[in-house]
């Protein structure tokens, strides 16, 4: 992503300022009765048609392009929204099959179209044959849909991409067992389906699926270890810290951070190494242990501070400068240091600039808690950080991001008496169907 985001939407505002005459709200309104008289059941609120017009959704979800189109009799383009590309070809290239095949392989092709305007097409499993022979092709097209499955994710969330992760999973892992390869082309595409493992399992624990993240981290663990991957063995190990510390197991989560660690110390990326000493703080801050929390803090921000290197592995592309500060923000906010947890959060999301989206709306959310939970809190601040939050929800899709509206609904229950606090709740409630969804 570039500028996609800060490019406001002077057409959609001027047919409801000119020619409908709506405030935001009221057009909110018009979209959620179109969408009634439709059958179709949407939260649109004044919070989102802002988001529509400033840019900050390029694009709506396709029930909205529907409901919009019912309403103003104009096309999503005549309407000033930046549709989609057509699709993301992550399919080896139809050369390496004979003319019979290839015929057949574009009739299974499937894509995977949902709600967000994201479509993806990625290799079916079991509808899919195998080649006559496993090469670079094949093992490209595996870490192409690696590549693909990060991308989307960091803009839209896990939702409409878990199905088509295990396509592709399924796929891989028939042409290992299957197919025929040479030992060094059957190691890189043992690697590469270790890596849809990893992206795959991430996924899932987005998506709330922690046991399915655990048996895919293990996979990628087991299939590294085989092919003697140890790039991918240290994501691995990353990958079941970061799980440990979301399900309460902070010295699992430390030890699985000092894994990755040992294993990461001779690839020659310093980024990498700042990446895990940071899953080991937030073990240790789970742990409520500020000073083992703040050593592991100052490691990772040392090691980062020696700038990027070559051997940076490409999926390591999200751990920028405000990643780096938002994981800080969350290690403050276990140890209860919720002024720090809160002003890392703000920095996190500026410098996450019109980047990782998703990523940018999670830390959105955690300045709204830290604004709820400190010990002086500022509830008009918190609904003001929520309310920012919710014009992404449309877009992404993501059961973490969903926990942590819920968290915050859950803090601000307790200042529902000021204005701010419960006109947010309420758009809360309409966009979510009355809670978590």
């Amino acid at each position: 992503m570039t500028d996609r985001r800060n490019r406001p939407n002077a057409q959609l505002r001027a047919v409801r300022v000119d020619e409908l005459q709506m405030s935001r709200q009221e057009f909110a309104k018009a979209v959620i009765g179109a969408g009634a008289e439709m059958n179709e059941t949407v939260g649109c609120t004044a919070r989102l048609v802002a988001a529509w017009e400033d840019g900050e959704v390029a694009c709506p979800r396709a029930v909205y392009r529907r409901i919009l189109t019912r309403m103003t009799g104009r096309s999503p383009a005549q309407l000033g929204f930046r549709l989609p590309s057509p699709a993301l070809s992550v399919l080896p290239d139809p050369g390496s099959y004979g003319p019979e095949q290839e015929s057949d392989e574009v009739k299974r092709r499937a894509l995977l179209l949902d709600g967000t305007g994201v479509v993806l097409a990625l290799p079916l499993g079991s509808a899919r044959r195998v080649p006559a022979r496993i090469g670079a092709t094949e093992v490209r097209s595996v870490l192409q849909a690696v590549h693909k499955l990060y991308a989307t994710d960091h803009d839209h969330g896990s939702g409409p991409l878990r199905h088509a992760a295990g396509e592709a999973l399924s796929t891989a892992y028939q042409w290992l067992q299957s197919g025929s390869y040479t030992e060094l082309m059957g190691r890189r595409l043992r690697s590469a389906t270790g890596a849809l493992s990893i992206a795959a399992g991430w996924l899932s624990f987005d998506s709330g699926r922690a046991g399915d993240a655990h048996s895919l981290y293990g996979e990628a663990l087991a299939a590294a270890r085989i092919a003697d991957d140890p790039e991918l063995e240290a994501h691995a190990f990353g990958c079941l810290s970061l799980l440990a510390k979301a399900a309460g197991r902070p010295r699992e989560a430390i030890s699985a951070a000092q894994g990755a660690q040992t294993v990461a110390r001779n690839l020659g990326s310093s980024r990498l190494l700042a990446l895990f000493h940071m899953r080991e703080a937030r073990g240790w801050a789970l742990m409520g242990d500020r000073s083992a929390t703040d050593q592991a803090i100052v490691r990772a921000h040392t090691l980062y501070a020696k700038g990027p290197s070559g051997n940076d592995p490409d999926w390591l592309d999200f751990f920028h400068p405000g990643e780096l500060s938002g994981l800080e923000a969350l290690a403050r906010n276990d140890l209860g240091q919720h002024e720090r947890a809160a002003s890392g959060a703000e920095q996190a999301v500026l410098l996450h600039g019109d980047t990782f989206v998703r990523n940018k709306a999670l830390y959105t959310a955690d300045i709204a808690i830290q604004h709820a939970v400190r010990d002086r809190p500022e509830p008009e601040a918190a609904a003001e950080a929520a309310g920012r939050v919710l014009a992404y929800l449309p877009e992404v899709r993501s059961d973490r991001l969903l926990q942590s509206l819920h968290d915050v609904a859950c803090a601000l229950q307790r200042h529902s008496r000021v204005p701010a606090v419960a006109d947010w709740i309420e758009e809360y409630r309409t966009a979510t169907g009355g809670g978590r969804a």
